[in-house]
Parts: C-alpha cells; sequence; structure tokens
C-alpha cells in the first residue's frame, strides 16, 4: 500500500443542487449519532452482563492500552486508578493473618514485639472512583497457576514478599523449598503451593543488577555495583520465572562504585574515591532496565516494576524514639511528595515504557508499573518504628533507641501493594 494521503474535504461536500436527500445530511449525522447513543445506553442498562462484557470489553482494552500506560485496573467494566486515592477508617481490614506464625521478619513483626496500639490494622485503600477488593488467596493463585512469582530487589520487596506469602500460607496448604541458612534466611527463600502448582520466591537484590561490596557483608564501607549484569542468583533462575516483581530504589540513594564491565563509570557518596559523581538518577534507570531485558527474552512472563514506597524519619535520624510515632494515615492534602519521591517514581514509569516500546506490540513479555508511591506516603503510622525489637521500654525510654520508619509492619499498610498486584494479574488474564 502507499503512503497515506488525507482525504480532499471539497471531495466530499455535497452538492447544493442534489434534491435526492428527504432530510439534509447533518440531520442524518445527528439521528445516526442519537441512535447509536440510546443503542449503547440500552447495552449498558439493560443486556445481561455477559453481553456487556464482550461488547464493551475490546473497547475498553483498546482505550487502556492507548491512552494509559499501567496506572489503571479494570473494576466492573470501568477503570480504576489505584495510585491516587485516600486511607479510609475500615475496622478489621487489615487484620488478616498472624506474622509469628507465617516466620516474617522479626523486626517486622510489631505485635510480637509489644506494639499495643493496632489502629494502623483498622485502615482500608480506596482509590480514585473505585473500591481495591480485599486480597483474595485462592483469586491470587488461580491468577498464577502453574507459574513461578519472583520478588527481586531490596527490603521492600522483602516486605512486600513476605506479605504475599503470608497471605497466602494463612488460607492454602504450602511446603518451604528452599531458605539461605542462618543470618541470611530471609535474602533467599522459595515456598511452593501444590494445590495451584505455585512457586513463590524472593531473591535479595537490592540493586537488581550485579552487585558486592556491603550489599553482601555490611562491614564493608563501598557496594561495587555492575550495571550491565543482572543479579547472579536470579540472572541464573530467570528462564523459570513466570511473573517477576522488581524493587529498588533506597540502596541507589545510599549509592555505590558503578561498573560498565571492568570499567568504572562513576559513583555515588563515594567521594573520597575520586571517582565520576554520577548521582542515584541514571544507575537506577541503569538497573532496572538491565533487569528488564534479561527477564524480556525466553518464555511470555509479566513483569511488574514496583515504584518508590518512601520512608517518614521525622529528623532524619533512625536512632530516636519518636522518629516515626503518628497515629494515623495522612489525610488527602495533608503532605506532599517530595522531589525524590517524584523523581524515583517517574523513573519507574519512565523505563516501564522504554521497555514496553523496545518489545513492541507483539511481545510474549507484558511490562506492568506497580504504584505505591502515593498510598505509601500516606501511611506514617504503618511502620514498626521502636517496635522492630521485643518489648522496647522494657527497661524505660534510653536515650538512643533505633526506630524502622521505612518497613511496614506485617500485618500491615504492604498487604495492600498484593491487593493492587492481583488486580494488575487478573487483568492480564
Amino acid at each position: 500500500m502507499g503512503a497515506y494521503k488525507p482525504l480532499d474535504p471539497h471531495i466530499l461536500k455535497p452538492s447544493s443542487t442534489n434534491r435526492g436527500y428527504f432530510l439534509s445530511k447533518p440531520i442524518c449525522t445527528w439521528l445516526a449519532c442519537g441512535f447509536l447513543c440510546l443503542a449503547a445506553l440500552h447495552l449498558l442498562c439493560c443486556s445481561p452482563a455477559g453481553t456487556r462484557q464482550a461488547v464493551f470489553s475490546p473497547l475498553r482494552q483498546y482505550i487502556n492500552n492507548t491512552y494509559s500506560f499501567v496506572s489503571s485496573v479494570p473494576e466492573q467494566g470501568k477503570s480504576c486508578n489505584y495510585s491516587e486515592g485516600r486511607w479510609v477508617w475500615a475496622p478489621g481490614h487489615a487484620r488478616r493473618y498472624n506474622g509469628t506464625e507465617c516466620n516474617v521478619k522479626k523486626s517486622h513483626d510489631c505485635i510480637r514485639n509489644g506494639r499495643t496500639d493496632t489502629r494502623y490494622l483498622d485502615w482500608r485503600w480506596q482509590p480514585a472512583g473505585c473500591p481495591l477488593p480485599a486480597f483474595d488467596a485462592n483469586a491470587f493463585l488461580s491468577a498464577v497457576r502453574g507459574k513461578h512469582v519472583a520478588f527481586i530487589g531490596d527490603s521492600m520487596a522483602r516486605n512486600q514478599a513476605q506479605s504475599l506469602a503470608c497471605l497466602l500460607t494463612a488460607a492454602f496448604p504450602y511446603r518451604l523449598v528452599y531458605r539461605d541458612p542462618g543470618r541470611n534466611k530471609y535474602n533467599f527463600w522459595r515456598l511452593a503451593f501444590p494445590t495451584h502448582d505455585v512457586t513463590v520466591s524472593y531473591y535479595w537484590n537490592p540493586f537488581l543488577v550485579r552487585a558486592t561490596g556491603k550489599a553482601e557483608d555490611d562491614s564493608i564501607r563501598y557496594n561495587y555495583v555492575h550495571l550491565d549484569e543482572p543479579g547472579d542468583r536470579w540472572g541464573a533462575d530467570a528462564d523459570t520465572i513466570d511473573v517477576a516483581v522488581l524493587s529498588a530504589s533506597h540502596w541507589l540513594l545510599n549509592g555505590g562504585v558503578y561498573y560498565n564491565g571492568s570499567e568504572v563509570i562513576g559513583a555515588h557518596n563515594a567521594g573520597e574515591l575520586n571517582h565520576t559523581g554520577v548521582g542515584y538518577a541514571w544507575p537506577l534507570r541503569m538497573a532496572y532496565r538491565t533487569a528488564v531485558q534479561r527477564l524480556s527474552s525466553g518464555r511470555p512472563r509479566t513483569v511488574v516494576l514496583a515504584t518508590f514506597s518512601p520512608s517518614h524519619f521525622e529528623g532524619s535520624t533512625a536512632f530516636n524514639a519518636t522518629a516515626c510515632t503518628k497515629k494515623e494515615p495522612y489525610k488527602e492534602g495533608e503532605r506532599d511528595l517530595g522531589w525524590i519521591d517524584k523523581e524515583m517514581r517517574d523513573i519507574v514509569y519512565d523505563e516501564a515504557k522504554a521497555a514496553k516500546a523496545r518489545s513492541g506490540d507483539g511481545s510474549a513479555v507484558s511490562i506492568e508499573v506497580l504504584d505505591v508511591t502515593t498510598l505509601a506516603a500516606m501511611r506514617p503510622d504503618g511502620h514498626p518504628s521502636v517496635y522492630m525489637i521485643r518489648d522496647p521500654f522494657a527497661n524505660g525510654a534510653q536515650e538512643k533507641m533505633m526506630s524502622d520508619c521505612l518497613h511496614f509492619c506485617l500485618p500491615g499498610p504492604v498487604d495492600t501493594f498484593n491487593e493492587i498486584l492481583l488486580q494488575l494479574l487478573r487483568k492480564r488474564r
């Protein structure tokens, strides 16, 4: 076919001498539009649900694919934007499991550690314009039947992975396939759910790409990060992964020395090493890009990029018993996102969009964004704070008390991440 040529409007202009019309063409056009509107209204109001779904689903899909990237999920025939909304009071909504019974990291098991204020469990995320269904373990396992779901990334990826493990094991039988021994037991583990032939894994890899130094041994001062290579462990297993949830950001802010092959490209927060400063944004882009490229070959799969989950340290210190003691979520408009929060979120969207463009429309790899930045930023009340340890005030308040104002208690607000993840996966089906 030749190049597209616009139609000449003069060819379509009706002749003023044509007497063959009972009604003028403009009137006919308006009548036709009115008839179509009435037909659509009849379908919406009077036809069975199955008919409505069959007629309008392709149109919704076209609109979603054309005008929105990944920030919405379908909800009863309409688009549901889960990334913006508010927390509403819903007593008991988040009391879904016992963190001790599902072996969460002890520093996140707030109730076990003596936190008596449990109002943080009584809130539900209300997205803009539609409800977000409570997590349904059977629906999740059915959506990923026969698949390997892998969380790859930093401690927020682990926080979400443990949340999912608890939500699923509270409802279905499981077996522990593997867990790293000793102090690293939370850094790599795998669970199997035989009723649905589902495997859930977590890979500790705070830069997504291969990193040595502090990421492996906290006594080492710097991270040495190879931006051109995926993480060793998950990279070796990548061809077995059907759903990958990637989450990395906070360690990029901390910085490291960055490599391409054996060549040092630059560094961030390592001024005394006399390397070129590269900041945190560009390395974050490259880390996501390398990870997504590794997951864009081989089997069909869904790759989910999670956005930045902000911390709530008051006074910028973790050695303070009052670092995060707020008892309720922020209200809409009460506190704006910081510019770093926005930039980190935007980078994830940019890389997801670029990955989708590279793979093309016919790709077997689906790219999604799990946008949790706003809903997480509004939950300063959901962190362990000083309840990282058991009975922190047993000997009275100390001058210096370590507080965790980044991760969330389990159960807690991070369970909402998995409510949204479920809707993304159901959308892909």
